[in-house]
């Protein structure tokens, strides 16, 4: 896979739908094996590690957003990179943080992206989709969330060198695309597309965006989980935290803030 192949898989990680997502006793992701749950509903993939679910939920997200698009998804991406010059993350960050510190927002930042609207419906239909497939109550999805962010989902149908489902970064390296995730949810809400949905997604968002940042796993290769009282920790900071205040710790780039008490 090529850089740009790499950079388009990180921004098409976008929009994942989640509501009433409560609880901090589902979190901690174990050494599981790859049939920890839904023993006999999908086929055995040799190799695979993690939570059986977990790992199909992600490999289906991948492959509607990414690698088997429709036409209505391609069509879709393509209006929003028109939209931004082709410099999507940059440009949507750039002008997301100026427009945070204008008396007008969140506002400026609903006229910014209104042009893109009806493409944004369009991810959102096709995103909550996958979701409410794998996970149709959304029991158990911050869960799927928690082993995207230790990076213990290893997959062997996914591509070689990205074999783990978590967002991707340089051996060591912060991931930067969480800020390209969480400002597409805020459009979302800011347009009123799903905006129930994903204002109750942006806290586990943040959380993930936190236990990756903790861990730095590799893309490649079986990541052991961190320390349940790690995992714990961070989702008493992350989950209860207001849209207002996400939007002042998403100022921070590419790593969550230093001080982050509540």
């Amino acid at each position: 896979m090529n850089d740009r192949q790499r950079s388009r898989r990180q921004v098409l990680r976008t929009g994942l739908g989640v509501t009433g997502l409560t609880g901090l006793a589902v979190l901690g992701a174990g050494r599981a094996s790859a049939q920890e749950s839904a023993s006999g509903e999908f086929p055995d993939v040799p190799g695979m590690s993690g939570d059986r679910r977990a790992n199909e939920l992600w490999y289906r997200f991948n492959q509607a957003t990414l690698y088997d698009q429709s036409a209505d998804v391609k069509a879709a991406y393509a209006e929003i990179n028109g939209h931004f010059g082709g410099n999507l993350p940059v440009t949507l960050r750039e002008a997301w943080t100026t427009m945070y510190a204008e008396p007008g927002y969140p506002g400026n930042y609903a006229a910014f992206m209104a042009p893109v609207q009806r493409a944004l419906g369009i991810l959102s239909r096709v995103q909550l989709g996958v979701f409410d497939t794998y996970y149709p109550r959304r029991h158990g999805l911050l869960t799927a969330f928690s082993h995207f962010g230790q990076g213990t989902l290893f997959d062997p149908r996914e591509r070689p060198g990205l074999r783990v489902h978590t967002m991707d970064a340089a051996p060591g390296e912060a991931p930067e695309a969480y800020h390209t995730w969480y400002l597409f949810m805020r459009a979302m809400m800011v347009l009123d597309i799903d905006t129930d949905r994903w204002r109750a997604m942006a806290s586990p968002l943040a959380f993930t965006w936190a236990l990756q940042n903790t861990a730095l796993p590799a893309m490649d290769e079986i990541n052991p989980p961190l320390p349940h009282r790690t995992v714990r920790a961070l989702a008493g900071t992350w989950l209860p935290r207001s849209i207002g205040r996400l939007d002042r710790d998403f100022q921070s780039f590419p790593r969550p803030p230093a001080a982050s008490a509540r």
